[in-house]
């Protein structure tokens, strides 16, 4: 907690009238939705970034036994896959994970909404599944996939000696491709449906995005559900979007 006195020692900004905070906030307003239209085309750019296709075998250890990269998928056709540093010799292990990556494994939203936009999020570390399993009973994080790696991936991937998130595509031939890689500075908003699906090839899938010709879009909206009835067609949301006057504000 900050004292009175570093409070009292801060320079703080003018206080004003309603009118004149409402003013200030239209201003910078403005400079909100110019920042939302970068991160729009920044994600447009990201789906159209050239792919490298995965060539090696990959193998990793779950609950259930070895894993190729493939199986990390689970059916779908995009993996996000985060290298957390739960290593021995990693500070706080085993009783807990490095803490930048803890910090962003809080932040993990529900994976339903990612499964319904044909997208598995997942975390890999050189722990081991028992370890794992303490940890993530310890922290809550039992709805996360975590995955020990057992060879070179976190090399060949830009990912042994610093923490991101590499994101693939899985095609029709179930061909796996690295599509994109977000580290550093980038992690850090790391956590929400949108920050994930802005990462990956597909993009959120709606219908106002810039995407290239033929990627699967739907109407903005009428896919969201509750985490707990996807599956379901939901025709009174439907009927409530189509009715609606409000529009996304790009």
């Amino acid at each position: 907690m900050w004292s009175n006195e570093q409070i009292a020692a801060m320079t703080k900004p003018a206080v004003v009238s309603r009118d004149e905070w409402n003013k200030a906030w239209l201003e910078m307003l403005v400079k909100e939705k110019e920042h939302t239209r970068a991160r729009d085309a920044l994600a447009a750019a990201r789906r159209r970034m050239p792919w490298l296709a995965v060539e090696k075998q990959y193998l990793f250890e779950s609950v259930g036994g070895k894993k190729t990269l493939l199986d990390l998928f689970e059916g779908r056709r995009q993996l996000v896959l985060y290298r957390a540093f739960f290593d021995p010799g990693v500070y706080g292990f085993p009783e807990h994970a490095c803490v930048g990556c803890s910090l962003g494994a809080d932040q993990v939203s529900h994976l339903s909404h990612l499964h319904a936009r044909d997208t598995t999020l997942a975390y890999a570390s050189r722990g081991t599944q028992e370890q794992f399993a303490t940890l993530k009973n310890r922290m809550g994080w039992q709805h996360i996939p975590w995955y020990t790696i057992t060879d070179d991936f976190d090399k060949d991937f830009g990912v042994d000696e610093w923490h991101g998130h590499n994101v693939f595509f899985r095609d029709e031939n179930d061909k796996i491709f690295r599509t994109y890689l977000i580290n550093a500075r980038g992690d850090e908003a790391m956590g929400s449906v949108w920050s994930y699906l802005d990462a990956t090839p597909l993009g959120r899938q709606e219908d106002w995005e810039d995407s290239p010709k033929g990627y699967p879009q739907t109407p903005r909206y009428k896919w969201w559900r509750w985490h707990d009835v996807y599956g379901n067609e939901d025709a009174k949301w439907a009927q409530i979007v189509d009715s609606a006057t409000v529009t996304l504000k790009l």
